[in-house]
């Protein structure tokens, strides 16, 4: 199939638009034609010309140019085999393609190798006119749309740092209000004073041992700040009493996991806290409260905590006992790996130097000890005393047979 044959007219006959300063290239191994295609283009714009691919090639390497005019048969390299190397050099450069060959497949193999467009020999100038500014046009348009695409990238990255920044702010206002709540919640039990401060340092460095990811470690943190939330629900004369709980105290002691998830609910953000809250006394074999829940059927960070929690318990001071030694405390998580706890978070446990446990509690201490003060320490004597009472005197029932559980766990 042939392509038809156009008028031949090489005249200068078109009124010439005012010039737009592009830069073409210019190149045929005819001087007669390149001589045309130079005078008629040069009126609107910056030409330069050449008799060979490799002499186009050269020139792309020492200056910009906007458009290549390119004879497809010339002597040495051809038309086709320069419109990728012109890419390779100069990827915003097009290509016109100039043949004599009215072939159809001769214009659809060019136009495969990357040329903007195919001009059949003889031509018509107003044609190459045309298709010049039809390449121009093109180039300004991708040049323009690749401008806004910066430009969308820019405004992305600079709002994405904004929302990012306001994102920490607002992170950081939830967690100073939630530190405000869980520090009054500990004025009605100052035995444990700075407790949940400190679980949460054992904790996050549990879970950083573990391999949690960023929203992990988050959830762990606000459960283990939270973690005693519930006991708001719990009566004063319960929770601070300075004698034995009644079976029916027990039970309702019992029961803060329950209101900590109730005060929790329809909070997005804490939904993943909402879960240590709920679960923080479950223990590994079943045997925890308030739903008996087992095994991996406990949230991960209930588990992580757990541990981290007897941990702060058992080497923490109280007024009825001493606290243990790092090394008592993991030999006690350890006999109760596989009972109360996840044996793969006590392993992990394990394998933290015990310098990051105190380095961790020497922070906590010094905090408290700026926090703290004589008040403090007057309005701690009541509640010390209920605690050591509640410790000496626990039911039967309460005692786990893995491990004295108001010893290593708070309750």
């Amino acid at each position: 199939m042939s392509l038809p044959k156009n008028r031949v007219s090489m005249r200068l006959s078109c009124k010439p638009l005012p010039a737009r300063g592009a830069r073409l290239l210019i190149a045929d191994d005819d001087a007669a034609v390149r001589s045309v295609l130079e005078e008629f283009l040069c009126l609107e714009h910056d030409c330069a010309s050449v008799g060979s691919a490799e002499e186009a090639l050269r020139l792309l390497g020492e200056g910009d140019f906007q458009l290549v005019l390119s004879d497809i048969s010339m002597g040495g390299m051809s038309g086709l085999e320069l419109i990728p190397r012109v890419s390779a050099v100069s990827p915003d450069t097009l290509v016109i393609l100039v043949s004599g060959s009215h072939d159809i497949d001769s214009a659809i193999e060019a136009m495969r190798a990357g040329a903007f467009d195919y001009i059949v020999k003889p031509f018509d100038l107003e044609h190459v006119r045309l298709s010049v500014r039809r390449a121009l046009e093109h180039q300004r348009l991708l040049a323009e749309r690749r401008g806004y695409e910066t430009y969308l990238e820019q405004m992305i990255e600079r709002r994405t740092e904004e929302l990012d920044g306001a994102l920490c702010s607002l992170g950081d206002a939830y967690r100073t209000t939630l530190k405000a709540l869980v520090a009054a919640l500990e004025t009605r039990d100052q035995e444990t004073h700075g407790h949940s401060e400190r679980v949460v340092g054992f904790s996050l460095r549990l879970g950083l041992e573990f391999g949690l990811d960023r929203e992990q470690m988050r959830s762990l943190e606000f459960g283990s700040l939270l973690h005693d939330i519930g006991k708001i629900g719990v009566p004063d004369a319960i929770l601070r009493k300075p004698a034995r709980l009644t079976e029916e105290e027990w039970r309702e002691m019992r029961l803060h996991p329950a209101h900590g998830r109730q005060i929790l609910s329809g909070i997005e953000f804490l939904a993943g806290a909402s879960r240590v809250v709920a679960q923080h006394h479950e223990r590994w074999d079943g045997s925890g409260y308030p739903l008996g829940l087992r095994g991996e059927a406990i949230d991960l960070n209930a588990r992580i905590f757990a541990v981290a929690d007897a941990f702060d318990a058992m080497t923490s001071d109280r007024v009825y006992r001493t606290g243990r030694t790092h090394e008592a405390a993991l030999a006690e998580l350890e006999s109760c790996a596989g009972r109360q706890f996840d044996p793969r978070v006590v392993e992990a446990f394990g394998r933290v130097p015990r310098e990051d446990w105190e380095r961790l509690r020497r922070r906590k201490h010094s905090a408290a000890a700026v926090d703290g003060g004589p008040s403090r320490t007057r309005a701690a004597s009541t509640s010390t005393a209920a605690a050591a009472a509640r410790a000496r005197a626990a039911p039967a029932s309460e005692i786990s047979a893995t491990a004295p559980a108001l010893d290593i766990s708070n309750s």
